[in-house]
């Protein structure tokens, strides 16, 4: 009966372990509002019921909650990959070329809230499997429309 029930806890708490990184997502804080963070600086935003949290190392960034958020903003940034393609083509100048014809896109999400009088707003880059998730995920919590925005390339 002992072995039964070590079983069972075992497995509801790595089911519980994995169910609460299942709403997380990788994002990298590209500027903002938020006091002490660098553009650059890896976090994981987890979107819940009603609110939406930043976390760096496991400490709380930024807590918003879902009913103060006044925007939530989308834009790509493309550019060439000029250094990739100088790098191979001292190797392989065919290699090269074919290189600097290849795009990269880079993928912003921005909030902006107001809690009282407390206003901020932050633009983070997603990956490129991630952010239509995050998009739907904020809309959902939030009842905000994303607006594409060309003025979210924001540039480290």
């Amino acid at each position: 009966m002992n072995k039964i029930l070590a079983v069972i806890l075992c497995i509801s708490v790595s089911i519980a372990v994995f169910a609460a990184e299942e709403n997380s997502y990788k994002v990298m804080y590209d500027g903002g509002s938020i006091q002490g963070q660098k553009a650059g600086a890896g976090m994981k935003l987890f979107i819940e019921p009603n609110q939406i949290r930043l976390v760096k190392d496991k400490q709380d960034v930024v807590l918003i909650p879902a009913s103060s958020v006044t925007e939530i903003s989308y834009g790509q940034d493309v550019h060439r990959r000029v250094g990739a393609a100088i790098g191979l083509a001292v190797v392989s100048l065919g290699v090269g070329a074919l290189m600097a014809l290849t795009k990269s896109k880079k993928h912003y999400v921005g909030l902006t809230w107001a809690n009282g009088d407390k206003k901020g707003g932050l633009a983070m880059q997603c990956d490129k499997r991630d952010y239509r998730g995050i998009l739907a995920g904020l809309e959902g919590v939030t009842g905000k429309k994303a607006v594409d925005s060309d003025a979210m390339t924001v540039k480290n």
